[in-house]
């Protein structure tokens, strides 16, 4: 099928992890589009907070609409765990905040604490907390470019971070699944009326299809090569390969599978090093 989406244009952002110039470059791209987050817009990368201030301002221009990543999901179980201590304080409260913490820490999270100082459970930025509230887990997109929490009986693109929600051995709750679930741990089926999914979490050299679900983490951190993907529910979608600074040989390291997915590549100008 070939067409494009009959109402505003969605464009989807794969996995940032601090990377606020190719964001920025994403946003002088597509000027009048509503950006559709895929969740890891922090920590790894060199400006964690800058990313997610833009990606609030957005939200907050009703522009963006933001998922969680497994990453802002590590985030948020020291932090909720340490806001039930307030509550409660038991002391059984505040040893999992800490636990919780430091998992985010050791996947990750050292690298806010670079920007950030102090960053402890205490003195948690507040930029931070305020952008947990607001992301969503799954969303639907219909070809008028509305976006759905729940399944909409028009066709839909279903956009998730890592998988579409299923029940799975070691995530038996869906939503948890769809933060953390890989290619290989599947088959995900797709409901009739889901065309197509987009999913981040797992980087890939190129844009890859492996079925009806797409992959476009092309590991922007350090690459410098971010997939922006415009959704089009009555075909695949448009995806071009913004090509900033970083050392795009890296992404030889990735899992090669299913098949490449049509994409362009767009050099960006030159720009500081420091990203």
């Amino acid at each position: 099928m070939s067409g494009a989406m009959s109402g505003r244009t969605v464009v989807v952002l794969p996995d940032l992890h601090g990377r606020a110039d190719l964001l920025r470059a994403a946003v002088h791209r597509y000027p009048e589009a509503h950006f559709l987050g895929l969740g890891d817009a922090i920590d790894r990368g060199p400006r964690s907070l800058e990313t997610v201030q833009l990606l609030m301002d957005l939200h907050a221009e009703g522009r963006a609409t933001l998922l969680m990543g497994n990453h802002e999901r590590m985030m948020q179980e020291g932090l909720r765990w340490y806001r039930q201590y307030q509550s409660t304080r038991d002391m059984t409260d505040y040893r999992r905040g800490m636990e919780g913490f430091q998992w985010w820490m050791r996947a990750g999270g050292e690298t806010v604490r670079r920007e950030v100082s102090p960053l402890t459970l205490e003195a948690f930025p507040p930029l931070l907390e305020a952008y947990l509230a607001v992301l969503r887990r799954v969303v639907y997109v219909t070809d008028d470019g509305q976006i759905h929490d729940d399944l909409p009986t028009a066709p839909s693109v279903l956009v998730s971070h890592a998988s579409p929600p299923v029940q799975h051995p070691r995530h038996p709750n869906p939503l948890s699944a769809a933060l953390w679930l890989r290619p290989f741990e599947g088959p995900f089926p797709l409901p009739e009326s889901v065309i197509y999914s987009v999913h981040g979490h797992t980087p890939v050299p190129i844009p890859t299809r492996l079925g009806r679900h797409l992959y476009v983490d092309l590991g922007a951190y350090e690459t410098g090569r971010l997939a922006v993907t415009e959704l089009n529910v009555q075909a695949l979608p448009k995806v071009t390969v913004l090509c900033g600074p970083g050392r795009p040989e890296l992404g030889g390291r990735y899992s090669r599978f299913g098949e490449p997915l049509a994409a362009q590549a767009e050099q960006l100008p030159i720009s500081s090093p420091r990203f």
